[in-house]
């Protein structure tokens, strides 16, 4: 299958891509930061003081990329989450924090309403390829990532995103679509969760445990510790 990738300068020259950010009801935002967490000028950081309703998924261990451990921490996030939230948790990551709400998915995709996934870590950097998913995910996904992404190549990216059922977006030469690469409080993301709020809306579905949906099983163990950001 070939999927269609969609350029973000593209989608915001449509006057209907760039909806006004708002959550719908039954929904909760979850921030997921990489690794060493997302710093005051991360766009995560700055989405988080913008509005204070969403969450973030801390660990506690920021500088340790454990999948087991990271991915525990999101399950744990998302039960929080639907105390209050019946429709589910939407989850923004980033980096190594799409790779534990990616394990997450796997393990249990309950409680999940869709992913904006952000710059991914690669994979086969950490030795963590066999404990994703390599199917269609049970709910909508955005891809974005970036042409000159140091530690992750878009065509690799895509690649995944493909598997997913991810829509895919092309960020340009955006580096690693982190604080270094000057975003601000990036609106052009803030339009692609808006966009994938509509998403859901349509699609309309609640995803509950145990509900026959697909899940992939593998083991595997971490790789040691590689510095990324």
């Amino acid at each position: 299958m070939t999927a269609s990738i969609a350029s973000l300068s593209a989608l915001l020259s449509d006057s209907t891509a760039a909806p006004r950010l708002a959550v719908p009801r039954g929904l909760q935002i979850l921030t997921v930061p990489g690794l060493h967490g997302s710093g005051p000028a991360h766009w995560q950081s700055r989405w988080e003081a913008k509005f204070p309703d969403w969450q973030r998924i801390d660990q506690h261990d920021w500088g340790r990329p454990s999948l087991p451990l990271w991915a525990e921490r999101v399950s744990e996030g998302i039960s929080r989450a639907q105390r209050v939230a019946p429709r589910g948790a939407v989850l923004v990551a980033h980096s190594f924090g799409c790779l534990a709400t990616l394990r997450q998915a796997v393990l249990d995709p309950a409680g999940v309403a869709g992913v904006l996934l952000v710059a991914p870590a690669d994979p086969d950097k950490f030795g963590v390829a066999p404990l994703l998913p390599t199917s269609r995910l049970p709910f909508p996904t955005i891809l974005v990532a970036s042409r000159n992404d140091p530690w992750m190549h878009q065509r690799t990216a895509f690649s995944w995103g493909t598997l997913w059922g991810s829509e895919l977006v092309d960020a340009g030469p955006l580096g690693h679509i982190n604080a270094d690469s000057g975003l601000g409080e990036w609106p052009e993301g803030q339009a692609l969760l808006a966009t994938l709020l509509q998403r859901i809306e349509s699609d309309g579905r609640i995803l509950a445990s145990g509900d026959g949906s697909d899940t992939w099983e593998a083991s595997a163990e971490v790789s040691p510790t590689v510095p990324y950001i």
